[in-house]
């Protein structure tokens, strides 16, 4: 009975079996059609899911064949330009090698795969190996496009004219001599008299300094002009009324001056004979901290491209006040002794000059090599431990070494200094000495008797052409030395003096190659020494 009815389902009845079978053809070929249009018009890429595991790799969610969907991508893709896309259903799907392959496609097949330039955390993408990140794969594929070239900051630029110096500048000892309507360095008073040349005309050309205007005077932006300690002054003096060097845009900048002066902070800050030097510790770190947190700059290189300029003895230690001032920064001084922290790869040693008027006048001058009958002259206070061992040694003992712990009465110091041929230099309590430069000016050949002791602009001058270094072991040897030294040879030395004095020269306003402008150029030469970037990286060149 069962069967007998099942059969009754599938076999047609004799009786109008023609006629049920139209009925069954006409409602079943409609259908047939109405599917068939249903499968071509329905999407074919419908909505999927990517799971990006910590190590890169893709997989399936539980919305579909996900590796057939890309392959399919990738195809349509490579049909509108080039293959971008991973093809195989195996591989890792690297999202950001696709991005950079896409990124380079021709702008006119755009349409074949509509890419959107949205940021990176419009995507649901970990990029640091989160597990469950996921990306959304539809009509439109949003994803981060990367820029083949970074976009080059004011600070790149400037790095790049730098990196364009310097390459000038190494060029230059194979190159001919630059000419100069003013002055040609010559001679071997120079290390390397073209790349100097160069090197100079360089500064000339792009360097500028940003003179920060905080700070209010007398210990900011003022300084001694008619002291031993007048560079600072002059030089503050100049900077701030300097419009050639000087620049308003700190973005064009290439260095930054840090303008107090020492010489008015123990004047004005320092509590005399208290021996607490932490009044001017904290001017110093307060000052430093002002201008880091007004400015990006400092922070930006730590200080690297930051100078200061000091000529009182205790400017090494005020720099000490900020450590990043200390070890860091260009520190301009006239204390440039080795054996308290000075680096001359970052560090400028600059001349002591004592301008008693502020002036040149009478300061200048002198006779001839061979109009000067003294050997060796020197006249100053007992102080520090070399100058005792001189006076205990020279003092009064031949006719032909003048050295004096007082000079006599009638006797003129500068008239001593043109009879003598050499004018002996020692070190006092610090390295410097006021004579190294009141020889020159005066046509007389500087004898350094010191330890420790950089002189001013070494990284141009070669001071043993135009200069005696004596140890202070040798001083009982000290007329032996001198007089070893031939005519001719001291003649060439003199002459050289009075070449190289124009950089030890003071004027208002300043002349080229004259001291303000060497003590630019060893600032500048120290800048060129390292790299600066948005990324608060300082690089050494």
């Amino acid at each position: 009975m069962s069967g007998d009815r099942f059969k009754n389902c599938f076999l047609p009845t004799p009786a109008g079996s023609s006629s049920t079978a139209i009925k069954l053809l006409m409602i079943t070929v409609p259908l047939i059609l109405v599917s068939f249009f249903i499968f071509l018009l329905v999407p074919r890429n419908s909505s999927y899911w990517v799971y990006v595991s910590p190590s890169g790799n893709s997989s399936t969610g539980n919305f579909g064949a996900v590796s057939e969907e890309v392959s399919t991508a990738a195809e349509a893709v490579a049909v509108s330009g080039e293959a971008a896309l991973n093809r195989s259903s195996n591989k890792s799907l690297d999202v950001e090698a696709q991005v950079m392959e896409i990124h380079e496609f021709d702008e006119t097949k755009e349409d074949s795969l509509n890419i959107t330039t949205n940021e990176l955390n419009n995507l649901n993408i970990s990029v640091t190996g989160v597990p469950n990140a996921t990306i959304p794969l539809n009509e439109s594929i949003s994803l981060p496009l990367k820029r083949n070239r970074r976009v080059r900051t004011k600070l790149d630029k400037l790095e790049a004219r730098l990196q364009r110096a310097r390459a000038a500048i190494k060029d230059a000892k194979n190159s001919s001599q630059l000419l100069d309507p003013e002055y040609v360095p010559i001679g071997p008073m120079y290390w390397d008299a073209k790349a100097f040349h160069r090197s100079y005309m360089e500064m000339e050309k792009q360097f500028k300094v940003f003179v920060y205007k905080e700070g209010e005077p007398p210990v900011f932006h003022d300084g001694p002009c008619k002291s031993i300690y007048s560079m600072e002054g002059n030089f503050i003096y100049q900077m701030d009324v300097n419009t050639k060097f000087r620049t308003n845009d700190p973005e064009k900048a290439h260095a930054f001056y840090l303008p107090f002066s020492v010489a008015k902070m123990v004047q004005f800050v320092y509590l005399r004979d208290s021996r607490d030097f932490g009044p001017i510790r904290r001017t110093v770190i307060d000052y430093v901290n002002v201008v880091s947190e007004k400015y990006q700059y400092w922070n930006r290189s730590l200080g690297a491209d930051h100078f200061m300029l000091a000529c009182h003895d205790w400017g090494p230690e005020a720099s000490f006040s900020n450590p990043y001032l200390g070890k860091n920064s260009i520190r301009a001084l006239c204390n440039a002794n080795t054996s308290e922290k000075f680096n001359p790869v970052k560090d400028v040693s600059i001349p002591e000059m004592n301008l008693r008027t502020g002036k040149l006048t009478g300061l200048i001058g002198g006779p001839s090599a061979s109009r000067r009958p003294i050997l060796a002259f020197f006249a100053g206070g007992v102080h520090g431990p070399i100058r005792p061992i001189l006076l205990e040694h020279w003092e009064g003992k031949d006719d032909e070494i003048k050295v004096h712990k007082y000079l006599p009465k009638g006797i003129n110091y500068y008239e001593m200094m043109r009879s003598s041929k050499y004018c002996l230099c020692p070190s006092g309590y610090e390295v410097a000495s006021p004579r190294i430069i009141e020889a020159l000016y005066n046509g007389c050949v500087p004898v350094l008797i010191s330890k420790s002791y950089v002189p001013p602009f070494s990284d141009v001058l070669r001071w043993k052409s135009f200069s005696v270094v004596v140890s202070v072991e040798d001083i009982p040897r000290l007329k032996e030395i001198l007089m070893k030294i031939s005519s001719r040879q001291y003649i060439r030395m003199q002459r050289r003096v009075l070449q190289v004095r124009r950089h030890f020269e003071f004027h208002s306003p300043p002349k080229r190659f004259d001291v303000f402008h060497m003590i630019l150029h060893s600032i500048w030469l120290r800048r060129l020494n390292v790299r600066v970037s948005d990324g608060n990286d300082v690089m050494p060149n």
